[in-house]
């Protein structure tokens, strides 16, 4: 198919089943429907996710399969308790993002685990309607023109991606709908491993192949915080909010901003709860106040 075919398939593909999953969704409700601003289909994010599956191109395809359907099945589960720490979803994303790590080693090298914590900072994103489709947007017309200007032929990949979110934000934007896990974690391991590319493209062309993976992993995290500083400016609002009245962080700094996006959400807390149990650490210290280290040590455990 010629790109120009494709990126125009991926567009439409994705805004009709995006409207057919919309309707699908309100009406068999369950898991598939949350209660808020009078009640909202989830997990339409299924939409690009397939769309997704259809037009990447292989191997990388299949890491995009891999934490889709982990993640959906988390979506239609809901949060079921396995144990006081640990719920059944987080449990079978977890094993899906384990997988992605290690096939993804096994096609890219060390940049693969950067692709797959994508799906961490996406999924703090997601909580607001519309930054994860906004950040994609922003990162993949990034990659495109880096991409671009190296000369490299896979700049079609980040443009598809682009097109694939345009089809499928404009309700998620508008508060209509929820992408759900299987989207963000689909959006998050599709723009990680346009990331990757341009960081190989990148390292390839300026550097000796001996110091191949150390700087292409330098450049993947690089681009990786960008895209997480990204979400904390667009989420500035909220995040402060919530860090304010819910986590008792007083007038929190941009660093506990950028701090909850990297390692807010459940599989933060979950970390946090095993290392810290129920120790509570205050930080007072300036510097550290400032990179974010009270919403880093802050342990959701309580002690009674």
């Amino acid at each position: 198919m010629e790109v120009y075919l494709q990126w125009i398939t991926g567009l439409f593909l994705t805004l009709i089943l995006t409207i057919v999953f919309t309707v699908l969704f309100t009406k068999i409700k369950g898991n598939l429907f949350e209660d808020i601003r009078g009640g909202i289909p989830k997990a339409v994010g299924i939409a690009p996710f397939i769309v997704m599956v259809l037009l990447f191109p292989e191997p990388y395809k299949y890491l995009i399969v891999i934490i889709g359907i982990t993640a959906f099945v988390d979506d239609v589960i809901g949060r079921k308790r396995l144990t006081s720490y640990l719920e059944v979803g987080q449990l079978v994303r977890g094993l899906g993002l384990i997988i992605v790590m290690i096939w993804g080693y096994y096609l890219a090298g060390p940049v693969a685990i950067l692709v797959a914590l994508m799906i961490q900072i996406y999924n703090i994103a997601d909580m607001q309607p519309g930054v994860a489709c906004i950040t994609t947007l922003i990162m993949s017309a990034l990659s495109f023109a880096i991409l671009v200007l190296l000369g490299s032929v896979a700049y079609y990949i980040p443009v598809l991606l682009f097109m694939i979110c345009l089809g499928y934000m404009s309700l998620d934007y508008s508060g209509y709908i929820m992408m759900g896990e299987v989207g963000n974690h689909s959006f998050g391991v599709a723009l990680g491993m346009c990331l990757a590319l341009v960081s190989a493209e990148f390292t390839k062309i300026f550097l000796p192949a001996n110091v191949f993976y150390p700087v292409e992993f330098i450049i993947m995290l690089i681009l990786f915080l960008i895209t997480a500083i990204i979400i904390a400016e667009l989420r500035r609002e909220t995040l402060t909010y919530y860090l304010e009245r819910y986590l008792k962080i007083d007038n929190p700094t941009f660093g506990d901003l950028l701090m909850d996006v990297l390692t807010g959400g459940g599989l933060g807390d979950l970390f946090r709860k095993l290392i810290l149990e129920n120790k509570q650490i205050q930080v007072k210290n300036n510097f550290l106040i400032a990179l974010g280290f009270r919403r880093l040590l802050y342990n959701p455990v309580k002690v009674s």
